[in-house]
């Protein structure tokens, strides 16, 4: 009886003890701007940074909906819990400096994807979201030699993401004869996404080519092409990597896709801002800015993207 007891004790011991053991290692959260399956690819590399960082606890948060409102109060509640660095994909950077600056006067705060660099943040990690819109627009003069006009599509209008993309392939075609008449955003509603392209279908016949800006874009163009009986009569570019624009891609219906590495912002994100708590800020540049460089997938080179894809996610 007495030997039970001392097991139960020294049991309940232990499991009070996990806790407080789990909870003296430092933690370090990626926010995103939306439940995409662009994110997979993020979350791989946190998961493989977690494996070189057993001392850390690692956490990769979804907000319950893509509004910046919701975004900060996930960093508010993070630090509340003892989180000790953030990055964060913002959904609207341009309206959450205020937020940013009290979570940044609180943690060390980086942004990826989409930067803020009015805020307190330490650094941007990401693409060169004008060098990725030229890269587009360069797909889009080769596609159209003899010009065209273009409907854009895109989540969040005033993101600074979409603002460069959108800038930089305006620059791109320039003088090309190729025309970017408007672009549509959705505010990342996948049903907005796929009927916004439906009324530009309808209502816009003079549109020869289209240009999906954030990852689930170009399949809700395709899905709406597809019905309309039009793949392959529209000229299309892609952003990034979903399995249907590489898909697309690959049998000729797009002309290409600017691909960005976001497991990189996963991975190389978790571990700088592991070396930032512990004092060593060598890979912060004067410039606070961190590319993580873009790139073109067209059908020579779509199998060999893909393959490392899968080998990065297991499959």
């Amino acid at each position: 009886m007495k030997l039970n007891f001392a097991v139960s004790i020294a049991a309940m011991a232990a499991a009070l003890a996990g806790p407080a053991v789990a909870q003296d290692k430092p933690q370090l959260a990626f926010v995103v701007n939306a439940a995409s399956d662009f994110w997979k690819l993020a979350e791989a590399g946190v998961n493989k940074a977690q494996e070189e960082l057993p001392g850390y606890e690692l956490q990769f948060r979804y907000p319950a909906q893509g509004t910046a409102a919701l975004q900060n109060a996930l960093m508010d509640d993070l630090v509340a819990a003892g989180t000790d660095a953030i990055m964060i994909s913002s959904a609207d950077p341009k309206n959450s400096v205020d937020a940013f600056n009290r979570i940044a006067a609180q943690v060390p705060l980086f942004t990826t994807d989409s930067d803020a660099p009015n805020s307190d943040r330490i650094a941007y990690l990401g693409s060169s979201n004008t060098d990725a819109g030229i890269q587009a627009g360069e797909i889009a003069v080769a596609a159209l030699p003899d010009g065209g006009k273009c409907m854009g599509f895109v989540g969040f209008l005033g993101a600074d993401n979409a603002v460069e993309r959108i800038a930089g392939f305006r620059q791109a075609i320039e003088g090309s004869g190729i025309e970017l008449v408007d672009v549509r955003g959705d505010d990342v509603d996948f049903a907005r996404a796929r009927s916004n392209v439906d009324d530009v279908l309808a209502a816009n016949p003079e549109i020869d080519c289209m240009v999906g800006f954030y990852s689930y874009n170009p399949p809700k163009i395709y899905e709406a092409l597809q019905a309309a009986g039009k793949l392959g009569e529209i000229t299309v570019i892609g952003f990034d990597e979903d399995p249907i624009t590489l898909g697309a891609v690959r049998e000729g219906s797009f002309a290409g896709t600017v691909v960005q590495d976001p497991y990189q912002w996963g991975y190389q994100g978790m571990l700088m801002m592991a070396k930032y708590l512990e004092g060593d800020t060598s890979q912060v540049p004067e410039n606070e800015l961190i590319i993580v460089p873009t790139k073109v997938v067209d059908q020579s080179n779509v199998d060999a993207f893909e393959a490392e894809l899968k080998a990065r996610i297991g499959g």
